[in-house]
């Protein structure tokens, strides 16, 4: 998911599944803040047979013009290899940049499969985003987030879509240009400050122009779409595709189901998105999620000794509400020399508050921070970035974000329903409405239009039921989402976790993972609106 971006601060989109303005790459389910992640290049070897036979229907039904890509072959080679045998093999998928013209171009997708000799068949998994990498969520976390019961029985394959990481990348700016950026906070509530802020933004869009290639036109959901079902063709060598989507990946999941109805087995949807909601709609949704789960943090906060926040709940809001105001009008110093202005803080609040596992990093920050020191807020804003000790940045997804964001998404940019929307979002969300705002400056000049722009319902036909996962007190896919997702799928049942934090599955509760795994392993579909 993502999370938002200051007004005050330049319009450079940092990760995860949200859809504001600067915001954070978050690895769903890892939001352990000592996490950091290394990309290797796969090692040629002879290669494997082993994992579940190819079915024969696998192609069947593929359009004629894309039948060199749904009937091509690979080979899976070990790779992440650091000792001995690794467990892990590693392919590349060939895929047309644009579906309108398949006798053109071509991207290779990079795809890892974390191996079982007696897996029964394959599971897909996406992390969310868009621009998170899957690749690295098999790799990193395969055998932490996923249980054993899961990886007893299937395969786990993970992918960068197109434009994420390994899989032609989105190329904007280089790790000095995008610390610069991060620098700047432009007051956008002014005339003068919002001018700024498009003027910074189209420099980004003018190095994504020069540095990208074709395929920047077409890193969008519906080919991202399109592009898994060949994977499951080629990659899996399945009729179906099994597949548990995440945060945005639910996004992936329901579009698959629209497009590919007879395609789908068993599918688990974690973390919901409501593809019915316009960009306004899903940036008010989580502005108040992300207030409310603020509050939730606070009365945590308050509980306990050492909390930096003194009095009542609505007093320990005031106190962060003044903080905030304080680094708008000073930047805080950052121990490398760097400051942290009220972008950076922003972004490290809301990333700390996707778990409920990292409130007492934010705890921490947060003293620094009414002490004058932003290095430990600016930590968290750098993890969630991507942004590791050497200053370089360990992904794309930034720029990735940007892309799918602006091809997905039709946003007003005109000043006075900027203004407006900024107007509503102070209302609804008192602390951090302002900084949801003005997420019109991303992609107002953005080269190519949105290629869907009118967001409708998941519509679903398919015989096999969908599980949807939802979880109260989830600040980035607010749990109304889950519901309405299981509404409009109508083959589905929902099953929600009572806590905090953004998607349930892998994160301690044994009553989601076990109905999680009762489902994807053994078929079992927990009852509709079953609670844990």
């Amino acid at each position: 998911m993502t999370t938002p971006a200051p007004s005050q601060g330049p319009a450079l989109p940092a990760a995860g599944t949200a859809r504001p303005r600067t915001l954070v790459v978050v690895l769903v389910c890892l939001a352990a803040l000592t996490l950091t992640l290394t990309g290797c290049l796969p090692l040629l070897a002879p290669p494997s047979t082993s994992g579940p036979s190819t079915e024969a229907s696998a192609t069947a039904g593929a359009p004629p013009e894309l039948a060199r890509f749904y009937q091509q072959q690979i080979q899976w080679s070990p790779c992440e290899t650091e000792s001995g045998r690794s467990q892990f093999e590693c392919t590349q998928v060939m895929v047309p940049i644009d579906y309108a013209k398949p006798d053109g171009d071509t991207i290779k997708l990079a795809v890892i499969r974390l191996k079982n000799s007696k897996a029964k068949s394959n599971l897909f998994v996406n992390p969310g985003g868009p621009g998170v990498s899957g690749y690295d969520l098999v790799r990193d976390a395969g055998t932490t987030m996923f249980t054993e019961k899961l990886r007893g029985t299937y395969n786990l394959i993970g992918w960068d879509p197109r434009g994420v990481k390994r899989s032609a990348p989105v190329t904007c700016l280089d790790a000095a240009k995008q610390d610069a950026l991060r620098q700047e906070s432009p007051d956008e509530s002014t005339d003068a400050g919002l001018a700024e802020a498009f003027a910074l933004q189209d420099k980004v869009i003018d190095a994504c122009k020069a540095n990208t290639g074709p395929i920047l036109a077409h890193t969008d959901t519906l080919s991202s779409v399109k592009d898994m079902d060949i994977l499951r063709a080629v990659a899996s060598g399945r009729s179906k595709l099994d597949y548990a989507g995440f945060s945005y990946g639910t996004q992936l999941g329901s579009v698959y189901a629209g497009l590919f109805p007879d395609r789908v087995g068993r599918f688990a949807l974690d973390g919901a998105l409501d593809p019915s909601l316009d960009n306004r709609e899903i940036t008010l949704g989580q502005a108040k999620a992300f207030e409310d789960e603020l509050h939730a943090y606070l009365r945590s906060c308050l509980a306990k000794s050492g909390c930096p926040f003194k009095g009542s709940e609505d007093d320990a809001i005031g106190q962060v509400q003044s903080l905030a105001q304080s680094v708008q009008n000073q930047p805080l110093r950052n121990n490398d020399g760097r400051l942290l202005p009220i972008a950076d803080f922003i972004n490290g609040l809301v990333y700390a508050l996707y778990s409920d596992q990292s409130w007492p990093a934010l705890t921490q920050a947060f003293a620094a921070a009414l002490r004058g020191d932003g290095s430990g807020m600016m930590r968290i804003s750098d993890f969630a970035a991507d942004r590791v000790q050497d200053g370089t940045y360990s992904s794309n997804g930034s720029f990735a974000f940007l892309a799918y964001n602006c091809l997905d998404y039709s946003m007003a940019s005109d000043t006075a329903s900027m203004r407006a929307e900024a107007d509503e979002l102070k209302r609804a969300a008192p602390t951090l409405g302002e900084f949801f705002a003005y997420g019109g400056v991303t992609c107002r000049d953005w080269p190519y239009k949105p290629v869907d722009a009118d967001p409708k319902p998941a519509r679903y036909t398919g015989s096999s039921p969908i599980l949807v996962v939802g979880t109260t007190g989830d600040p980035a896919t607010p749990y109304p989402w889950a519901q309405a997702l299981r509404s409009q799928l109508g083959n589905a049942s929902l099953l929600t976790w009572n806590a905090q934090g953004h998607t349930a599955y892998g994160r301690g509760s044994a009553c989601i993972d076990d109905a999680f795994d009762g489902y994807l392993v053994d078929g079992k579909l927990p009852q509709d609106g079953k609670r844990c």
